[in-house]
């Protein structure tokens, strides 16, 4: 290799290397990214309805999205704060009536296979329930509390992301064309449909997220309320945000309604995991499919492999990103890797002269 390839070699490792020890803001970017482009589909959807310009359809936007976040503010987040809280402090309570219960059914499997309730199955009651005690419990809550509370810190973060995001849904096209310069001159126009293609699919993601979740989280409020559990509201909210987090959003909301049921009884308990179930089988085989029917979907072992993934290099920040970020991946290789390069990939010509 010549000097100025060994210099072009070390320039790209160099460029990567800066590329990763900028990832977490990168991630952040990306973030600003989503949320401008959920405006600008909100945007497109009051011009397309209005038939008026953009300047007053983003306005317009901007206005709804204040109302809207103005209701919330008022109407819902504080009964959620409150409800929530007493939820956490019910944790401690539920999780010792699930370890009774527990100790009990060890207790059974002793007396049957044994014929006696006590030291044979020892080691696994020592083994499960070391440490479980209320007040062990009580102080695990507290953290959990204290470290729901340091979230409170990003807010300087959040605020930066808004920010960039409005930037972005204000003038679109002059930022997409900043992203298109940095491609080689031959390749900017295919680049220009690519980006395009990127935000169409990133908008079909999040208009189906947004429907999917606002029906999960009315189907956890029927289905609580008629149950009987308390904290209804609490639980609800929490179904539909933690629905936007696949496979494992939807299990982590199924312990918060459990734990309450718990307290009441262990079959109410049940029934509320058989309502998640359903609610979760629901929204997977009909809801889904139903407003996703012409838009990108993602394979459910792809979705689980990009949160793997994207949560070991990125953090918490890459577990909330790892769908849009799968979708955009998807784009991308297939537009790029598939159709651009293997698509045209000719073999060579076989040697008929042997």
């Amino acid at each position: 290799m010549r000097f100025g390839q060994w210099l072009g070699l070390l320039a790209l490792v160099a460029s990567l290397l800066l590329l990763w020890s900028l990832r977490q803001s990168l991630m952040t970017l990306f973030a600003a990214v989503v949320l401008a482009m959920a405006l600008c589909t909100l945007v497109g959807w009051v011009r397309e309805r209005l038939a008026c310009h953009r300047s007053h359809a983003l306005l317009l936007s901007l206005a709804l999205v204040t109302v809207v976040v103005t209701i919330l503010a008022t109407a819902v987040i504080p009964p959620f704060i409150d409800q929530f809280a007493e939820l956490v402090a019910k944790l401690p309570a539920a999780a010792a009536t699930l370890l009774r219960l527990m100790r009990g059914l060890i207790a059974g499997a002793s007396q049957m296979l044994y014929g006696r309730s006590d030291g044979s199955l020892d080691w696994l009651r020592e083994g499960l329930f070391s440490g479980g005690s209320t007040e062990n419990l009580r102080g695990g809550a507290l953290q959990l509390l204290g470290l729901a509370g340091g979230i409170g810190s990003g807010l300087v973060q959040l605020l930066f992301v808004v920010a960039v995001a409005l930037m972005i849904t204000v003038h679109p096209v002059a930022y997409r064309e900043v992203a298109v310069l940095l491609v080689p001159a031959f390749y900017r126009r295919r680049f220009r449909r690519i980006l395009i293609h990127c935000g169409d699919a990133l908008s079909g993601w999040m208009v189906g997220v947004l429907i999917s979740s606002l029906c999960v989280g009315v189907l956890a409020a029927i289905g609580l309320s008629l149950l009987g559990v308390k904290l209804v509201a609490a639980n609800a909210v929490l179904a539909g945000l933690l629905n936007i987090i696949p496979n494992i959003g939807p299990t982590l909301s199924t312990v918060f309604p459990m734990s309450v049921a718990l307290l009441d009884s262990p079959i109410k308990a049940l029934a509320v995991l058989v309502l998640y179930v359903a609610v979760q089988n629901l929204e997977s085989y009909v809801i889904t499919p139903s407003v996703m029917q012409h838009q990108l979907n993602l394979l459910p072992g792809l979705t689980l492999a990009a949160q793997l993934l994207f949560t070991v290099l990125f953090g918490p920040l890459g577990l909330l990103l790892a769908l849009p970020l799968a979708v955009c991946l998807q784009v991308i290789v297939r537009e790029v890797l598939i159709h651009d390069v293997l698509d045209r990939w000719k073999p060579p010509a076989l040697d008929r002269a042997r």
